[in-house]
């Protein structure tokens, strides 16, 4: 085990993956950890920087389903099937590095130690839980379940308490925010302005604050789902 890619804050979950065989490996900025139709290889933990994961779909348009940071995993991975794929993309939006377990290690590990199975399991069951209550804001609520439920997921991950509302401490333009939602760029230009006419959300140097998040909470019958399932990562 290589010793330097653990740190304290890493969970003893995450720190048991880090028994089984894996190597170090170091993205830029715009290269990509693995693309959707490769054969997989393998499963990543994060140990600093940011990916994004994402598809794009036939037509060009791009959807991003979250982005994944510091001690977390990446890696769409069919444990114990034959040929499986990639569904996905996944893209550093910033430098990373990151220990890489190689899917037989992986696989092997699994069969022996029913510790790190309970592990992982719990880990592709929490993943399953959030895409699966993202879908349900965005096929019951249409368009502003998207957006509202995106704005809600964005402040549970990088919202900063400030004396006016909520700062979402991330630089996103209306066009990243709308490859989060599914939609065109003009569709969520109309629904923020529509928002900030109504003093429900402001922008300023490029990082939006939230002054009202129960009004986009009461919009989309927010259901109080525990923070861990409603985050954007």
């Amino acid at each position: 085990m290589n010793e330097e890619m653990i740190s304290p804050e890493l969970s003893s979950e995450l720190k048991e993956l880090f028994t089984i065989r894996h190597t170090v490996k170091e993205f830029k900025k715009g290269a990509y950890l693995f693309q959707d139709g490769d054969a997989i290889k393998g499963v990543y933990i994060i140990r600093s920087g940011k990916v994004q994961i994402g598809k794009v779909t036939p037509d060009g348009r791009e959807l991003t389903l979250k982005i994944c940071g510091p001690n977390q995993l990446v890696g769409e991975v069919t444990v114990f099937s034959v040929d499986s794929k990639y569904m996905l993309d996944a893209k550093a939006i910033e430098d990373v590095i990151c220990a890489k377990i190689a899917i037989k290690d992986l696989e092997d590990a699994l069969l022996h130690n029913a510790k790190l199975a309970a592990v992982f399991m719990k880990w592709m069951g929490i993943d399953q839980q959030k895409t699966q209550t993202k879908f349900r804001d965005l096929l019951l609520h249409g368009k502003k379940g998207a957006l509202y439920s995106t704005l809600i997921r964005l402040s549970n991950s990088y919202g900063v308490q400030k004396d006016d509302g909520i700062l979402i401490d991330m630089n996103l333009t209306n066009q990243e925010l709308a490859n989060f939602c599914g939609m065109a760029r003009e569709v969520v230009n109309r629904m923020l302005s529509d928002l900030k006419k109504q003093e429900i959300v402001s922008v300023a140097e490029g990082k939006m604050i939230i002054h009202d998040i129960s009004h986009l909470k009461i919009e989309i019958n927010c259901e109080n789902c525990p923070i861990s399932l409603c985050k954007i990562d």
